[in-house]
This record gives structure tokens, C-alpha cells and sequence, in this order.
């Protein structure tokens, strides 16, 4: 009907589950991080999303979608190092926060393209990967990912400077 293969659709599940734990991390926690069991089910589940869509040649050899793949794996593991590790030291929450919202936008982009170039099923919305109309969808999850992050980067600074004026009892 869709011309997904059961492996494609095992993949579009794992993606979807993986969504929905970022979803869900957002809202409880207004953040994606792996100390939290939303957090880990988000990175595993994508992990296993761009290692399952690395086996997927819908429009022939390896191209943007798999590189799409990789760069999120590289984003990931960027990500869990700096909340684990703190290599970049104050900062390193903010870039693990930036990271992985990064790679919850990163969903949305063969996301929409994949589903919305097969529906309506017989005359799909968009023509192929490089409709405009997609563009100017991608772009507004873009925006979106972008005033989320902001909203992040807000709520954390606004934390720390409380907990510094706490912890050291200067009125800030």
C-alpha cells in the first residue's frame, strides 16, 4: 500500500517510539538527557533508527538519508560525552542539551520526506525528497527546534544562576 518493506516499517516503529520518548522527556523533564529513563529510551531507540536506516536503499546507494544517520550518531555520542564527561566544562550541559534537541529535529527530516512523498496514498503530498513544499516544512521544524532550544538554554542558565545564588548565598 505505502511500499514500505517489513523492515522498513520496523524502522519507521523505532523511530516513532523513539520520538515519543523525546516527546515525553520534553515534557516531564523539558530536556532530552540520559538520566532519565525517557532520555535513554530516546537515544537508544534512535541509535537503533539510524543503524536500521543504514540498511534502507529506497532511492538506490548509500546518500543523504544515511549521512543523515551518521551524523546523528555522531551528534549522540557528542551529546553523552558532554553530559557524562563535562569535556567543555560550564558549557558542557548546554551542548549536551543543544545536541540531542538537535537530533530530536534530526527525526523530522526523513520523517516528513519519507511519509509525506507516499500520502495521500496515489497523489502524495510532496513530489519527491526536493519539493519546496517539504523545504519550507523542514525549515519550520527547523524554527521550532530553534525557539526550543532558546527556551532550554533560558530555563538552565535561570537554574544555575539559582543554584549559584544558593550555594553561595550571593544575591546574584
Amino acid at each position: 500500500m505505502l511500499g514500505i518493506s517489513p523492515f522498513g516499517l520496523f524502522h519507521t516503529a523505532i523511530s516513532l517510539i523513539a520520538l515519543a520518548a523525546g516527546v515525553v522527556a520534553f515534557w516531564r523533564y523539558r530536556e532530552i538527557a540520559m538520566s532519565t529513563m525517557a532520555g535513554r529510551l530516546f537515544v537508544w531507540l534512535t541509535v537503533g533508527s539510524c543503524i536500521t536506516g543504514l540498511f534502507i536503499f529506497r532511492h538506490g546507494g548509500f546518500g543523504k538519508p544515511h549521512a543523515l544517520a551518521v551524523i546523528t550518531l555522531v551528534v549522540l555520542a557528542l551529546a553523552a560525552f558532554a553530559e557524562r564527561k563535562a569535556p567543555f566544562g560550564r558549557i558542557s550541559p548546554y551542548i549536551a542539551t543543544v545536541a540531542y534537541s538537535l537530533t530530536f529535529f534530526f527525526h523530522f527530516i526523513p520523517g516528513f520526506t519519507e511519509t509525506l512523498t507516499r500520502v495521500p496514498v496515489g497523489q502524495p503530498w510532496a513530489s519527491g525528497p526536493d519539493d519546496p513544499r517539504l523545504a519550507m516544512l523542514i525549515g519550520a521544524a527547523f524554527v521550532v527546534f530553534l525557539m526550543g532550544v532558546v527556551f532550554q538554554v533560558l530555563r538552565m542558565r535561570t537554574r544555575s544562576r539559582v543554584a549559584g545564588t544558593v550555594a553561595t548565598g550571593n544575591p546574584g
